[in-house]
C-alpha cells in the first residue's frame, strides 16, 4: 500500500503547529479556575478547545491514511484518549471541564508535541512510512 505521505506530514505539521499555539496560549493559567475567572481566560480555554477538537480529528485522518499502522510505534502517547477528547469537546461542550483541559495542558501536550515533532522527522525519510506496510 501507498501512503500519501505529503498529506500525513502536512497534517503532522498542522497538528504540531496547534500544539505549540496551545503550550502558548494555556502558559497563563496557574489553575483551571485561570480559565474561568476572566473572560480572556475563558477566551482562551474555547480556543485551546478548537485547537483540542483539531488534532484530535487530524490524528483521526492520519490513522485512516496509514491504515492504524503509525502510531502503534509510539505506544508512551495516549492516541485513543487525544482522539476521544475531539469527539467529547465536540459532542459534549458545555460539559467542559476546565480542570481536564488545564491537566492536558500541563501533562500531556509537551510530550505529544515532542514526539509528533520527532514522527514529523522520521515521515520526511522517504522509505519511513514503506515500514508499515
Amino acid at each position: 500500500m501507498l501512503y500519501d505521505k505529503e498529506l500525513i506530514l502536512d497534517t503532522l505539521k498542522q497538528v504540531k503547529d496547534a500544539l505549540i499555539v496551545i503550550e502558548k496560549r494555556c502558559s497563563f493559567a496557574k489553575s483551571a479556575d485561570d480559565f474561568c475567572d476572566s473572560d480572556e481566560g475563558q477566551e482562551k480555554l474555547d480556543s485551546i478547545c478548537m485547537k483540542l477538537i483539531a488534532i484530535g480529528e487530524s490524528l483521526k485522518n492520519i490513522d485512516k491514511l496509514t491504515n492504524k499502522k503509525l502510531f502503534i510505534h509510539y505506544p508512551h502517547i495516549k492516541w485513543k484518549e487525544i482522539k476521544g477528547i475531539r469527539d467529547i469537546l465536540s459532542h459534549h461542550y458545555f460539559d467542559l471541564d476546565a480542570v481536564v483541559i488545564f491537566d492536558i495542558c500541563n501533562n500531556e501536550i509537551v510530550e505529544l508535541l515532542e514526539t509528533i515533532s520527532q514522527i514529523i522527522e522520521k515521515v520526511g525519510n522517504n522509505d519511513f512510512l514503506d515500514n508499515f506496510r
